[in-house]
């Protein structure tokens, strides 16, 4: 019995695509914040490691010149998502919702999305991939909710409306 117990447990670990742990000597130059400046907005936004080496997207979102919003994105590798339907984030926010986004190819204009909210503690946030909606500057499409095998870019946005200051810290990222 503990054989079996044993061999799912290996198999459910080798079923797992890390996508990104963060640690001290992690290479962010993948990673790249993008803030409403590129629309004339006045955000601001930076990813930096912390003394623990998990990864902090931080910043101030603003309003002014119709701005509102930072975000973060990884351009990866295409990750193969056979038999993957969900991924995993594990972080802590402070208490302020985020969205979590993906591109099955890094120049689509469409990103797929969904909101979760952060409790101040670190979490494990379990996504399922076929409930990302897809969306452009934010409005949703009419099209299909994700379906793709393959993912090219995957990221985090703030954007709620109003002038905040926000600070999420990042440990992992796998796909399951």
């Amino acid at each position: 019995m503990l054989v079996f117990f044993s061999h799912l447990i290996l198999s459910l670990m080798i079923n797992s695509i890390l996508v990104f742990d963060f640690n001290e000597n992690s290479n962010l130059s993948k990673w790249r914040v993008i803030d409403d400046v590129v629309m004339g907005g006045r955000s601001n936004g930076s990813l930096t490691l912390n003394e623990k080496g998990y990864a902090v997207f931080s910043g101030d979102v603003s309003l002014e010149n119709n701005g509102g919003f930072s975000s973060l994105r990884y351009n990866c590798s295409p990750i193969i998502l056979k038999d993957h339907t969900k991924c995993v984030l594990y972080l802590k926010g402070d208490k302020k919702k985020y969205q979590f986004r993906l591109r099955e190819n890094r120049n689509d204009y469409q990103s797929y999305i969904i909101s979760f909210k952060t409790t101040g503690d670190w979490q494990k946030i379990e996504i399922l991939l076929d409930e990302l909606v897809p969306s452009f500057r934010g409005r949703e499409l009419n099209m299909p909710n994700f379906q793709s095998i393959k993912i090219e870019e995957l990221g985090f946005l703030i954007g709620n409306k109003k002038n905040e200051s926000f600070k999420l810290e990042i440990d992992k990222i796998e796909i399951e």
